[in-house]
């Protein structure tokens, strides 16, 4: 759904310092320097009080520091065993005491009980404390992105590690962007030192999920699947298990449910149902499961909010959604996204606007601001129509729906159930008519989407001009992770007002200027619009190195933004192409999506 409301990318930094951040996986290297931060402040102790504690005198040279702690090996036989004997639950003890003097031992029998060596702790009665704990693995990744800036190249692999657990169907769930790009995933069990293989089976980008499989039979073995519960309520207990950054071993933190509302998806750029709780969520919880009193899961860990004046907020992905990704994928055999009503909408709480709009007071919904060109409901909706109902339920005038007891929500929650295809019944109001319509619901198609689906990014090289097409990635890749503030305003306005009119429009740029002597003059181009080639319009990428590779004209004409002009001519600019490849070791002067 789209609403009035700014979208975004991946994490930014919006103002004031507060943002959405998914809990990335963990980098390797941040165990040692966070196990080490944790070792030197364990027991909650301050900075100062560790520092005190290492610069102190050693115990032998203290002098009224209160009371001595007693040795070991002063401790009494009878005591130690028997308190170790309570811990575990035995009902009969038998140990060596001491005689006297001369060293002879005698036994001290409990309840006629014949003589037994210690027992060992029973640590088995331990783990079936929580067993839905032991389908929780931890996913390893090997990254390799691409190069959006140098789109004829990938950056350098690094590794990363998060959470997952294991649904039925030998199937494992985690985040979407743990295994991004991904080159390599392993899992391991709980209590395992044996890393398995995994495959990728599908990644749902807008929410956040993804479905992995692992073909090696012993990795299945002695493993229940996690049960998934149904939506929690607020203040409903909550526990989250994963592998966080600070250790190597399973991390429980437990919270309440606190909010429920439509959240804007960091990684997806979406808008979905989300659940906001107080346990904390860090890095490397990514992909873990959330639990509630009776061992089921009712969400996955994926981002946290980061803001100065608050604490241990994170959110889950909650089981309506988790369940529309797996059906999703099982229905299709591929996962093919949650649909939109493409439409922007505006609030009618104003009476002056809705008696205006031909609204009675028995009427509620909201006004059409513009519809997506691109989407189905186009042929049928205008603006300013006011939708009264999605498959029959009133809309209010703030546009939120009867959600539970006591609670609304946005009503695109009513859209994200439905899939891609799937018919939904709207009720209009045009020129004071109720009109009824059957309308199908796809995808969003954004003229700058916000991912490229794992494909590497298309380029077209001529004369030292790289033209490529702008994506949430390229912005990224050239201006950081705060490019919504960076990029230029003009990419910024196209990126969160501008709405495709055909399915594949893109918007295209001149990314730089790989400096020759027939480009003399251009050097400074960068992150230019092209809008036209020799007259003709610049629709996408594909049109326009197939309308200069056909060129038989005396000059190369660009159109770009800002009134400038790039005019080369058409022969020499071909020949000097292939020098400035091999110059800057380019394979091709176009990808290879552009070559079919």
């Amino acid at each position: 759904m789209v609403d009035n409301k700014r979208k975004r990318g991946r994490p930014s930094k919006p103002p004031p310092n507060e943002s959405a951040e998914a809990a990335d996986h963990q980098h390797p290297s941040a165990n040692a320097a966070a196990a080490a931060a944790t070792a030197a402040l364990s027991d909650g102790a301050s900075a100062a009080a560790a520092e005190k504690t290492m610069n102190a005198d050693p115990p032998s040279s203290r002098r009224g520091r209160g009371r001595p702690r007693r040795k070991a090996e002063h401790r009494s036989p009878e005591r130690r065993s028997s308190r170790f004997a309570e811990q575990n639950g035995d009902c009969s003890l038998a140990v060596a005491v001491g005689g006297g003097g001369d060293g002879d031992e005698r036994e001290l029998e409990l309840d006629g009980a014949e003589p037994s060596p210690m027992p060992m702790p029973k640590w088995e009665n331990v783990a079936r404390v929580v067993p839905a704990m032991d389908a929780v693995v931890k996913v390893f990744c090997v990254h390799t992105e691409p190069n959006f800036s140098l789109p004829w190249q990938r950056k350098r692999q690094y590794s990363s590690s998060s959470s997952g657990f294991i649904i039925g169907g030998r199937r494992v769930l985690t985040n979407a962007h743990s295994v991004e790009h991904h080159t390599q995933v392993k899992v391991k069990k709980r209590g395992s030192d044996t890393k398995y293989l995994a495959t990728v089976l599908a990644i749902g980008t807008e929410c956040d999920i993804a479905l992995l499989t692992v073909n090696n039979d012993e990795f299945w073995e002695g493993i229940a699947p996690v049960e998934f519960g149904d939506l929690p309520a607020l203040q409903d207990a909550v526990t989250v298990v994963g592998y966080p950054i600070g250790g190597d071993t399973i991390s429980v933190t437990s919270g309440v449910v606190s909010r429920m509302e439509m959240l804007s998806y960091a990684h997806g750029s979406t808008e979905l149902l989300g659940v906001q709780i107080d346990a904390a969520i860090n890095s490397g919880n990514s992909g873990g499961p959330a639990f509630n009193d009776q061992g089921k899961c009712v969400g996955i860990a994926f981002q946290s909010l980061k803001h100065e004046d608050v604490e241990n907020i994170g959110y889950i992905i909650p089981t309506p959604v988790i369940r529309h990704f797996i059906h999703d994928y099982e229905k299709n055999g591929l996962y093919t996204g949650f649909p939109i009503l493409g439409v922007e909408w505006q609030k009618m709480e104003n009476p002056d606007l809705r008696m205006a709009m031909g609204m009675k007071l028995d009427k509620k919904g909201v006004r059409i601001r513009r519809i997506e060109p691109t989407a189905p409901e186009s042929h049928v909706l205008r603006p300013s129509d006011v939708i009264l109902s999605f498959d029959r339920i009133n809309i209010a005038n703030d546009g939120t729906v009867p959600f539970r007891h006591g609670e609304r929500i946005g009503f695109s929650y009513l859209v994200s159930q439905k899939y891609t295809g799937d018919k939904a019944h709207v009720k209009v109001l045009r020129n004071s008519k109720i009109l009824e319509f059957d309308i199908k619901l796809a995808t969003h198609k954004r003229l700058i989407p916000a991912h490229i689906s794992g494909k590497p990014p298309s380029y077209y090289i001529i004369a030292g001009f790289v033209f490529t097409a702008v994506s949430v990635p390229y912005l990224r890749s050239e201006y950081g992770k705060d490019y919504e503030f960076d990029a230029p305003v003009k990419l910024l306005d196209k990126l969160l007002h501008s709405m495709a009119e055909s399915v594949n429009e893109q918007l295209v740029v001149v990314s730089q200027v790989l400096v020759a002597d027939i480009n003399i003059g251009y050097e400074d181009i960068v992150n230019t619009q092209v809008l036209a080639f020799n007259g003709e319009p610049v629709k996408n990428l594909k049109s326009l190195a197939n309308m200069v590779e056909s060129c038989e004209d005396e000059y190369l004409r660009f159109d770009l933004e800002y009134q400038q002009v790039v005019v080369l001519k058409t022969k020499t600019a071909k020949v000097a192409t292939s020098d400035i490849l091999t110059t800057h070791c380019i394979p091709s002067a176009m990808s290879d999506d552009l070559k079919a």
